[in-house]
């Protein structure tokens, strides 16, 4: 549910997503609210998750398989829904991490645009671990 990492640090990510007439969450032609929250938790994984894919020198690890899943929503406000064709920019934020040699948790705070448009704003945590089977 991205299409391009526009920018990208340890921190923040920017995410921009084209809504096609082939996604799985289309409703009526409205991108619905699962389809915005599934976008939302991919753009936020994209900051942790990149510490599996790449090592301390920015090289690319080799078959790397990654699982991740939402484990909480502390808030979340969905203002409007997009259209099909419309493009939406997401926005995130890490709140905090945590670590560990089998899996990473992180809080991310996030919103979603059309333009200038905010569709949807709020906090996620995401649960990413390393499948190594």
């Amino acid at each position: 549910m991205v299409d391009l990492i526009l920018e990208m640090d340890d921190e923040h990510v920017e995410t921009f997503f084209e809504i096609k007439i082939d996604n799985i969450f289309l409703e009526n032609g409205f991108f619905t609210e699962s389809g915005l929250v599934e976008n939302m938790a991919q753009t936020c994984s994209s900051v942790v998750a990149k510490d599996y894919f790449i090592d301390e020198n920015y090289n690319d690890k080799e078959d790397v398989n990654v699982v991740g899943f939402i484990s909480g929503i502390k808030t979340l406000k969905i203002h409007a829904l997009p259209q099909i064709g419309e493009v939406i920019y997401t926005k995130a934020l890490l709140v905090s991490k945590f670590i560990t040699e089998s899996y990473s948790l992180c809080t991310m705070k996030c919103q979603t645009f059309r333009a200038d448009e905010l569709l949807l704003e709020g906090e996620i945590t995401l649960f990413i671990q390393e499948n190594k089977s």
